[in-house]
C-alpha cells in the first residue's frame, strides 16, 4: 500500500460534521466542562456477549483527584446501572467464565486489592488480602486463577518480604539511595529497587507464585504497559507477557520479548521472540488455542516503528508476518470468533480506525473510519470498542463484523455535552514538504459568525511520532480554545503517525526541517481557505516535541506569531540527552550519542538561536517530568528574561510530564487562556 493511499486537492475538505442545535441554557464549552465529561474505558463483555461491565472515572474536585466506579449496561445500551459506589476507587473489572461474578480492583480495604460482585448487584466481596498493593488483574480461562502484578524486590521469596523490606527502610535515618546502573528515574518515578513482577494467584487456596521469579524487568513494562501485555494459555496452565529484560542495556533499548512462563512457577520463563531485537507485545490466542498472534517491530532502537501482526502456530510452529504489506501500526489487536480474522485499531489520517484482516492472505478492509475508537472486544456478534471525536467523549459503541450497524450504547455524557456548546470541526490538506500530502483540522470557535475575524490558536502536536487527531483530549482540547473565542487549527506534520511509516520516518534527524515547512505552509493554506481567521493574531502552543518546536520557532520563525506557549519543551538537545531517562529516543532521532555524531544534536538545537528570539512566550513546565527534566523549561524562561521578552512561568512542583490534578488542569488552562487574549485581543 502507498505512503499516502489517495491525493486530494490542496484544500478540499476531508469531512464536516453536522452538529444539532444547541439548547438556550447551554454555554460555550471551557476546561470545567472537559472536567466534567465522565470518562469510560476497559469495557469487557460477559462471557454470553449480553452485557459490558467498564469503569467510569469522574472528577472530584473536592478531593483534586479522579475517581472510579463500575458500571454494567447491556449489549443493546439498555439497563444501564452503577454497579459500586464504594468512595474508594474500584477499577479493572473482569468476568468470572460462568458470566455471574465480576472480579475487580479496590482501594476500599486501605490498598489496592482484589475484590468480586455479583453481577445482578449486591455487596462486594474482599477476595485478597495481601501486603502490597495489587494492579492489572487477569481471571484464568478456567476461573480458577487470577493473575496480577505486584511492586517487589526480586530477590524476596514471597510479598512479605517486600513489605518487611520496605517497613525497614522507613525506619532508616539515612536517605541516600546508591545506584550503579540506568535507569535511576524513569517517568515521574525515582527507582528504588523494585520491579513489577506478575504473579498467579489459585482462588481454592494458596500462595501467590511470583511467575516472573529472577526476571530484573517489569511486567507489564513501564510506564505505559497494561494488561494487554499478558494473557494466559489457552489451558490456562501458563502465561504470556511482555517484558524487556536486557540488563544495564535498559536505558537504550526497546528490545521487548514474549516470555512463557507455567503458573505454578516451577520453571524460569522462557523467551519466545529472541530473534528479534525490536519491540514484541500484546499477546492473544486464537479461540481454538492453535495461533498465537502478537504485534512486532522490526528495527532495533526505535520506539516508533511500523508493528507488523505476527502469528505462530501454537505451541512451536512456524511463525509468519501476516501485516507486512499493510502500511499501517496497529495499536490493538483481536481474534475474530471464526478465528479467520484479525480486527485491529491503527491511526490512520488522523482517525483511529476499525480494520479487520484475513489470516489466509492478509487482505486488509477498513470497517470504521472516523473518530478514535479504543479497545476492541467481541460481545456476541457484535464488536465492541470506546470511540471519540473531536466533539464528544468516549462512549461505548457496536459494529458488526462487515463494518455496518454502528450503535452508541452508552450516553452518559449526552446532557454535559448539550449544556456546552463547541466548535464545529473539519479536516483539510495541503501541499507541504516535497508538494506531499499533509492533513490538519480546523476548529471553528464557538457561536461561529462567517462575517466575524477570530484569533488562532495553532496547536502543535507531540511525539513527535504523534498525531492532533479526530479525538477528545484532555490535556489539549481544541474546543477549550474554541470556547474561549478562538479558532483551532492543528497540522499533522512530517513526523506525524497514520499516514505511512515513511512519513513517520522522515522526521529522523530534522527536526527543525521539514516539520517547520510543514507548519508553515499549513498555516498559510488555512488562512488562504477560511477567511475568517485572524492572520494578524495568531498565538502558537505546544508540549514536549510540540515544546520543542516552540522554542525552534521563537528562533526560526520569529516574526509569524503573536506569542507562544512552551509546556515541557527541550532548549538544548545536547544537554537533554544527559538529563533524560529514555535514551534510545534521542540516539535514535539524533542519529547515535552526542560524543559520538555532536552534529545530531547541533543540527537543530533551539539553544543556538536563542539571539533570535523576540515573541513574547509562556512557559509551563512540571517539577516530575523526567523525560523532559524541568531545568529545560526554566532555561528557556531565563533566556526569555535575560533578553527582556516579555515572558511568563508556570511552574508544577506535582506534576510530570502531563497536568493531571484537576485544580492544576483549571489554573493551567485560565493561565493560557489569559495569555494568549493578552497578546492576541
Amino acid at each position: 500500500m502507498s505512503r499516502l493511499l489517495f491525493a486530494l486537492s490542496i484544500f478540499s475538505i476531508v469531512a464536516s460534521p453536522v452538529r444539532a442545535a444547541a439548547p438556550e441554557a447551554s454555554h460555550p464549552f471551557s476546561v470545567h466542562d472537559m472536567l466534567a465529561m465522565e470518562r469510560i474505558s476497559d469495557l469487557q463483555p460477559s462471557p454470553d456477549g449480553s452485557r459490558v461491565v467498564f469503569t467510569v472515572r469522574r472528577t472530584d474536585l473536592e478531593a483534586n483527584r479522579g475517581r472510579t466506579d463500575l458500571y454494567l449496561v447491556g449489549i443493546d445500551g439498555q439497563g444501564l446501572r452503577r454497579l459500586t459506589t464504594h468512595p474508594s476507587g474500584d477499577f479493572n473489572p473482569r468476568w468470572a467464565p460462568d458470566g455471574e461474578t465480576i472480579y475487580f480492583l479496590s482501594t476500599r480495604s486501605g490498598s489496592s486489592q482484589v475484590w468480586k460482585i455479583a453481577a445482578g448487584g449486591g455487596e462486594a466481596e474482599q477476595v485478597s488480602d495481601l501486603p502490597l498493593d495489587l494492579g492489572n488483574l487477569l481471571v484464568s480461562p478456567d476461573g480458577a486463577h487470577l493473575a496480577f502484578s505486584a511492586e517487589v524486590f526480586i530477590d524476596c521469596k514471597d510479598l512479605q518480604c517486600t513489605a518487611d523490606r520496605l517497613e525497614e527502610r522507613e525506619k532508616q535515618k539515612a536517605s541516600g539511595r546508591v545506584y550503579e546502573r540506568l535507569f535511576i528515574r524513569h517517568w515521574d518515578t525515582w527507582k528504588d529497587g523494585r520491579r513489577s513482577h506478575l504473579f498467579v494467584l489459585p482462588l481454592a487456596g494458596g500462595q501467590a507464585v511470583d511467575v516472573s521469579r529472577g526476571m530484573d524487568a517489569d511486567i507489564p513494562t513501564k510506564p505505559w504497559g497494561g494488561t494487554e501485555e499478558i494473557t494466559f494459555t489457552p489451558d490456562g496452565k501458563a502465561v504470556v507477557f511482555t517484558a524487556r529484560d536486557v540488563g544495564r542495556k535498559e536505558a537504550w533499548s526497546v528490545d521487548f520479548d514474549l516470555y512463557l512462563a507455567p503458573i505454578d512457577g516451577s520453571k524460569a520463563p522462557v523467551c519466545l521472540t529472541e530473534a528479534n531485537e525490536a519491540w514484541d507485545t500484546q499477546p492473544i490466542f486464537s479461540p481454538d488455542g492453535k495461533t498465537l498472534a502478537w504485534l512486532a517491530m522490526a528495527r532495533p532502537g526505535f520506539e516508533a516503528d511500523r508493528f507488523r501482526i505476527k502469528l505462530r502456530s501454537w505451541p512451536d510452529g512456524k511463525t509468519r508476518t501476516l501485516t507486512e504489506d499493510w502500511d499501517r501500526s496497529p495499536n490493538t489487536i483481536l481474534f475474530g470468533p471464526e478465528g479467520k480474522t484479525i480486527y485491529a485499531v491503527a491511526t490512520h489520517l488522523g482517525q483511529r480506525s476499525v480494520f479487520a484482516i484475513d489470516l489466509a492472505g492478509g487482505k486488509v478492509r477498513q470497517l470504521h473510519h472516523e473518530g478514535t475508537a479504543s479497545g476492541l472486544a467481541w460481545a456476541g456478534d457484535r464488536l465492541l470498542f470506546g470511540l471519540d471525536t473531536l466533539a464528544s467523549p468516549v462512549e461505548a459503541h457496536t459494529l458488526r463484523p462487515d463494518g455496518s450497524g454502528l450503535t452508541k450504547i452508552t450516553a452518559i455524557n449526552d446532557a454535559r455535552l448539550a449544556a456546552a456548546r463547541m466548535g464545529d470541526y473539519e479536516q483539510f490538506t495541503f501541499k507541504g514538504w516535497n508538494d506531499e500530502t499533509v492533513y490538519a483540522y480546523l476548529v471553528k470557535p464557538v457561536d461561529f459568525d462567517p462575517a466575524k475575524k477570530y484569533p488562532v490558536a495553532f496547536l502543535i502536536h507531540g511525539g513527535p511520532q504523534g498525531s492532533f487527531g479526530n479525538h477528545f483530549h484532555y490535556r489539549w482540547n481544541p474546543q477549550a480554545y474554541s470556547g474561549a473565542g478562538y479558532a483551532a487549527v492543528m497540522v499533522d506534520f512530517h513526523g506525524s503517525t497514520g499516514y505511512g511509516q515513511a512519513f513517520t520516518d522522515s522526521i529522523t534527524g530534522d527536526w527543525g526541517g521539514k516539520p517547520l515547512e510543514d507548519l508553515k505552509k499549513g498555516l498559510a493554506a488555512a488562512l488562504e481557505r477560511y477567511p475568517f481567521l485572524d492572520g494578524e493574531h495568531v498565538a502558537a502552543l505546544g508540549a514536549s516535541y510540540g515544546g520543542y518546536m516552540i522554542n525552534w520557532i521563537a528562533g526560526n520563525w520569529p516574526d509569524r506569531f503573536t506569542c507562544l506557549v512552551n509546556h515541557d519543551g527541550n532548549l538544548d538537545e545536547r544537554m537533554a540527552y544527559y538529563d533524560t531517562e529514555e535514551l534510545w529516543f534521542p540516539e535514535w532521532e539524533h542519529g547515535g550519542t552526542p560524543w559520538d555524531n555532536p552534529e545530531g544534536y547541533a543540527r537543530h538545537n533551539p539553544a543556538d538561536f536563542v539571539k533570535n528570539w523576540k515573541t513574547p512566550m509562556l512557559v509551563i513546565h512540571g517539577a516530575l517530568d523526567y523525560r523532559v527534566v524541568d531545568t529545560q523549561g526554566i532555561s528557556t524562561f531565563t533566556a526569555l528574561q535575560r533578553k527582556g521578552i516579555p515572558s511568563k512561568l508556570l511552574y508544577f512542583p506535582d506534576e510530570n510530564h502531563w497536568v493531571l490534578k484537576p485544580h492544576n488542569s483549571i489554573q493551567w488552562h485560565e493561565t493560557v487562556i489569559d495569555w494568549l487574549d493578552r497578546w492576541t485581543r
